[in-house]
């Protein structure tokens, strides 16, 4: 290297980082240099371009370290020149990149620093570097020509020639503006401007081309630079600028409606870019500002906790946290790594969305679904435990109250005398006082004391052992009481009890034991009797028929289930009922009309609901139309027993409304029955003329 490049050294002046304020200042005011220098620990680590700053300001205003901080640049970016070392293609690049070249002495100590142009007009000085600069230009892939200031192609690299279609030799020499457009190059070396993107096409040539001045160092343009590209290869890059300019477009849209606000972050936690759309108050600035800053740093800082960032980059792997802010919000956060074809680390995508309602409203969800199960519960406790009405169809006040007390006895298991007329239902009130007490899991066995022998009803209530009598089970048997032990056992027709077994029963009530015929040794029970009949009992015990002892014991609670000719707003829930039976059983369609069920609850059933069952049954297998109307029932019903009919009445109208409309009805059923006003007028208990006077309005109207 010729002694010239040290002739153009200049030194660097340096200023100590933890240097007062003033000495900066003071130190500034005599210096006339474009750049200085900053030192930490008696080591250079920065430059500073003084032009960023007018000489008024550096004199008068004073520069502090805290300005000059801001504005170094890192000397690593800088090329440093060792005059001893050889210069390479890459050397090049490197000095082309920053303004100044850093310049190291014998003792590999910094000597001062070097212009850029001065050190590139000096490197190419010699000969053994003119090769270095034949690299450069060959190794740039478009095509580069240099003009002098006679606007004289002076040198071009390969490139160039193959897309202007030329050679050497007719381009070294040559006018510019004869190859390319002179009026361009012409503007360049009058304004000392750049000309880009310019397209010249001809015979031989289609390129696109940019003219850029070479100036000196007093700002006069010397030469030029012309930097062509061939158009299909533009074309080319111009379309794959412009799909990924699409892309763009695309992936932007979809980020767009993403609901999730959408993070990449590199790979040492630095935020590289994010949605458009970001929950705004988990951040605590504007997301936009903390682009460029490390993830894991602001999560030390409070901004939220814990970092799926920092948790990601420990493991290496997805990664899914929620995160809670100040305001208590809560973020599900997913962090997914993104690996290069070395497994390397390259990206973190990370995922939040906001899901303090929706846990909010899984909170609720849950206690919603605890509620229900709750209700649930309750209802099915209701149902099979304080709703003895499952099998019990009824609707009158009457049988309420017997389902109010059923629902009161429950869980005692107190003796309970059902008496009532035979067919109205007492096995059923017996079945719902085991379902519904707290004997519901043990046994319900029922027996007929009015259906079976004196001496065969001693054997089936309390048993006999092996050999006890004739025709005996070899093995003994046990009785209903010892088989309904712990549960419930029915006596149904108690009053036909015969005298003798009056006795042994009271004891068994009384001792809770009970002795089988052939054994003289007791054996513990725990039964709930529930006893029912048709007679009166008191009437018997009178007639000495019913041990008084025993009538007391069984009559603890009683209950007296009504007749239905005592409770007729059952009796068309009832039909209703037993007719849908057996529409399901023989997949039918049948129902009463109106006058149907009229009819039917006007009927006194002496037979109670026994009665009205095998009634339904008879008039359902003999029907043939699905509608069952009163005329097809009335011919079921027993003469002389269906009650006084009481009008139909579905809504609500006045009273005055309702009186006209009966008296019309019966004056025209009475006429159309006894065809004479006289007749008439004798079964509605009215005068003939007021039947007269009746029915002529009535037909005046018709």
């Amino acid at each position: 290297m010729s002694q010239t490049i040290f002739d153009k050294l200049k030194p660097i002046f340096i200023v100590e980082d933890d240097e007062k304020e003033e000495n900066v200042s003071k130190n500034l005011a005599d210096y006339r240099d474009q750049y200085l220098f900053l030192s930490r620990n008696n080591k250079v680590y920065a430059y500073v371009d003084l032009k960023k700053w007018t000489t008024n300001e550096i004199t008068d205003k004073g520069l502090n370290m805290k300005e000059l901080r801001s504005h170094a640049v890192s000397i690593k970016k800088i090329g440093v020149f060792n005059p001893k070392q050889p210069i390479s293609v890459p050397y090049i690049f490197q000095i082309l990149g920053e303004p100044i070249v850093l310049v190291k002495g014998d003792n590999h100590e910094l000597a001062g620093y070097l212009r850029r142009e001065d050190m590139l007009v000096e490197m190419f000085r010699e000969d053994r570097n003119t090769n270095l600069l034949k690299v450069l230009l060959a190794s740039i892939p478009m095509g580069i020509f240099v003009v002098d200031h006679h606007k004289k192609i002076v040198n071009y690299n390969d490139s160039g020639l193959q897309m202007i279609r030329s050679t050497a030799e007719k381009v070294i020499g040559a006018d510019a503006g004869d190859i390319f457009n002179g009026e361009l190059l012409h503007q360049v070396f009058s304004t000392g401007k750049t000309t880009l993107n310019q397209i010249h096409i001809t015979d031989e040539m289609g390129v696109l081309v940019d003219y850029s001045p070479i100036e000196t160092a007093d700002g006069k343009v010397d030469g030029a630079i012309i930097i062509v590209q061939d158009l299909p290869m533009v074309e080319e890059m111009a379309m794959e600028i412009e799909a990924v300019k699409n892309l763009n477009r695309d992936m932007n849209a979809i980020l767009s409606t993403i609901y999730d606000e959408l993070l990449v972050v590199d790979h040492e936690g630095t935020l590289i870019r994010h949605s458009e759309n970001y929950i705004t108050d988990f951040w605590r600035s504007d997301l936009k500002e903390l682009v460029g800053k490390n993830i894991p740093e602001l999560e030390e800082t409070g901004h939220f906790s814990p970092s799926v960032t920092r948790m990601v980059l420990e493991r290496q792997e997805k990664v899914s946290v929620v995160q809670e802010t100040n305001s208590g919000k809560k973020i599900l956060a997913i962090g997914n790594p993104v690996f290069n074809d070395d497994g390397e680390l390259m990206r973190i995508v990370i995922a939040s969305r906001d899901i303090t309602e929706n846990t909010k409203l899984k909170t609720e969800l849950k206690q919603t679904k605890e509620i229900t199960q709750r209700y649930k519960q309750e209802l099915s406790r209701l149902k099979n435990k304080t709703n003895p009405s499952n099998d019990i169809i009824y609707c009158s006040a009457k049988m309420q109250k017997i389902v109010n007390q059923i629902e009161k006895i429950a869980d005692f298991s107190s003796t309970v005398l059902i008496h009532g007329k035979s067919g109205v239902g007492k096995e059923l009130i017996a079945r719902a006082i085991h379902r519904e007490g707290n004997r519901s899991d043990q046994p319900f066995l029922t027996i007929n004391c009015g259906s079976i022998p004196e001496n065969l009803l001693e054997s089936e209530l309390f048993g006999y052992t092996k050999g006890s009598f004739t025709g005996a089970n070899v093995n003994g048997k046990q009785g209903y009481f010892e088989q309904a032990n712990g549960g419930v056992l029915f006596l149904d027709e108690i009053g036909d009890m015969p005298f003798s077994l009056q006795v042994k029963l009271l004891r068994v009530l009384q001792e809770n034991e009970v002795v089988p015929i052939g054994s003289v040794t007791p054996i513990p029970i725990d039964v709930q009797i529930v006893a029912a009949t048709n007679k009166d009992l008191k009437t018997l015990v009178e007639k000495g028929a019913f041990r008084e002892d025993l009538y007391y014991r069984i009559n603890v609670i009683p209950i007296h289930v009504p007749p239905l000719c005592e409770r007729p707003e059952d009796i068309p829930l009832l039909a209703y009922h037993t007719l849908q039976s057996l529409n399901q059983r023989y997949d039918k369609n049948y129902h009463f009309s109106p006058g149907a069920l009229n009819l039917l609850e006007n009927y006194s059933w002496p037979g109670n609901i026994r009665e009205l069952q095998n009634l339904i049954e008879r008039i359902f297998v003999t029907a043939d139309d699905e509608v069952i109307n009163e005329d097809f029932v009335g011919q079921f019903m027993v003469t002389g027993e269906v009650q006084r009919s009481r009008p139909m009445v579905s809504g609500i109208i006045p009273l005055n409304e309702a009186k006209e409309d009966v008296e019309q009805q019966l004056i025209m059923l009475a006429m159309k029955k006894y065809k004479t006003t006289t007749k008439a007028a004798e079964a509605l208990g009215i005068s003939q003329s007021a039947v007269s006077r009746k029915y002529k309005r009535i037909m005046q109207y018709e």
